[in-house]
């Protein structure tokens, strides 16, 4: 038990690693200076090392260099866990500072700080004086090691910065402590060899479609991929389901050719920009922000994509190889779906804001002028359902009307005038 308490205590103090870092640099100068003391000859050319003068510049030079490092690095901590705090959650300071790659970052410029500054004695700047070559080449090495413990540092905090870096850094640390406490059984549980499974969790951000095509046409079956992209997919849960014999199914290749990543991107998954978008709108119209026009900008983008999608058609499910032979399914969005995606929640936020509603109400009557017949009822419906939000924001007819009426250019924003009849009218 002190044991633990011990370990405890020590594994969540953030000058641990950095003091020990600082040590290491101490002795490290101690042990360096005595080799290049111990022999009288310089070990190392002067071509690389210079003269004793211009040894003793290099390591002030290199020690005063690191100290702006090191506030850069508390600086970007601080500003992080600043960030969590105020946009996730005040519980997630303790994953940020349990996190050690700061703290071994910290440490690397600990040690190099130390390092030239106790190795300055060794410099001797007299007549013939020798120049300690394995001192001037350690405190080289330590500045690279700086300079790149600065880097990656930079694209850690970067990448912890993002929502699904600290949802993965809390997700992460909650797993390893469901492995530790509640270990899996050694039973080993029948397979369904219709089914096979993901190795590994993470998102749906590449399908290599032509490879999945050829690799079923080998094994002489038909396969389903049962997650969509962008899709998070479990660690075990179905990845694809084989349609026929699945005997010749290499299924370490096939889970190779479904890429899965911590986070969505844009490459193959035209929704998660819709995804973002909508983003922006719904915190727009947040109750803490009130910035209708921010959504009025959104809702003007999502109408611009929109518009250019209505006329086009959409892949099929259905990919056959070269003899007309079904190989593989593929679900994605249809135009149901992108326009729900598109206006869903927007329109559910947007209720108490005329503006907002304006745009929209515009936005949905000109995707369905542009829209063929089959897909306009999907609109019809958006349309149906903001008229009775708005209603059932809004009491007076008056500002009903105004809420639903787009303005002369037809555009929703901009000056509140409104077509009625041959004549105009301001509302």
């Amino acid at each position: 038990m002190l044991r633990f308490r011990i370990t405890e205590a020590l594994s969540r103090q953030a000058w641990v690693i950095p003091l020990g870092g600082v040590v290491a640099g101490v002795g490290l100068s101690f042990a360096k200076v005595a080799i290049d003391r111990a022999y009288h000859a310089p070990l190392l050319p002067s071509a690389l090392t210079g003269n004793a003068t211009d040894a003793q510049q290099i390591l002030a030079t290199i020690a005063s260099a690191v100290v702006p490092l090191t506030t850069t690095v508390l600086t970007v901590t601080l500003v992080a866990i600043q960030l969590a705090m105020g946009q996730f959650s005040p519980r997630i300071v303790r994953a940020l500072l349990d996190d050690r790659r700061d703290r071994f970052a910290l440490a690397v410029f600990g040690a190099t700080f130390t390092f030239c500054l106790f190795s300055l004695r060794a410099i001797d700047t007299g007549p013939g004086a020798p120049v300690p070559g394995i001192t001037i080449c350690t405190a080289f090495v330590l500045s690279i090691a700086s300079g790149a413990a600065l880097f990656l540092f930079v694209n850690h905090a970067g990448q912890r910065l993002r929502v699904a870096g600290l949802v993965d850094l809390v997700g992460d640390q909650l797993r390893e402590e469901l492995e530790k406490r509640y270990p899996a059984p050694n039973v080993q549980q029948p397979s369904d060899p219709s089914v096979v499974i993901a190795d590994h969790s993470g998102n749906v951000i590449h399908i290599a479609t032509r490879q999945l095509v050829e690799l079923a046409r080998r094994a002489g079956c038909a396969l389903e991929l049962v997650p969509m992209m962008g899709d998070f997919v479990i660690k075990g849960a179905p990845l694809f389901r084989v349609l026929g014999d699945a005997r010749w199914l290499d299924r370490a290749r096939l889970r190779k050719l479904v890429v899965l990543g911590d986070e969505r991107t844009h490459n193959d998954d035209p929704a998660y920009g819709f995804r973002k978008l909508v983003d922006m709108a719904q915190r727009a119209l947040g109750t803490a922000q009130n910035d209708a026009t921010t959504a009025v900008q959104v809702i003007n983008r999502l109408h611009d994509c929109l518009r250019q999608l209505a006329p086009r058609p959409f892949p099929p499910a259905e990919r056959v190889d070269d003899n007309g032979q079904l190989r593989l399914v593929i679900r994605s969005l249809d135009w149901d779906g992108y326009v729900r995606l598109a206006f869903d929640e927007i329109r559910l936020a947007a209720g108490p804001y005329p503006q907002a509603t304006r745009r929209l109400q515009a936005a949905l009557q000109d995707l369905k002028a542009v829209a063929p017949p089959d897909r306009r009822p999907p609109l019809e419906r958006q349309v149906r359902l903001l008229e009775e939000a708005v209603e059932h924001e809004l009491s007076s007819q008056n500002d009903i009307h105004a809420a639903l009426t787009p303005d002369a250019q037809g555009i929703g924003s901009g000056v509140d005038v409104v077509l009625n009849g041959s004549a105009l009218s301001r509302t």
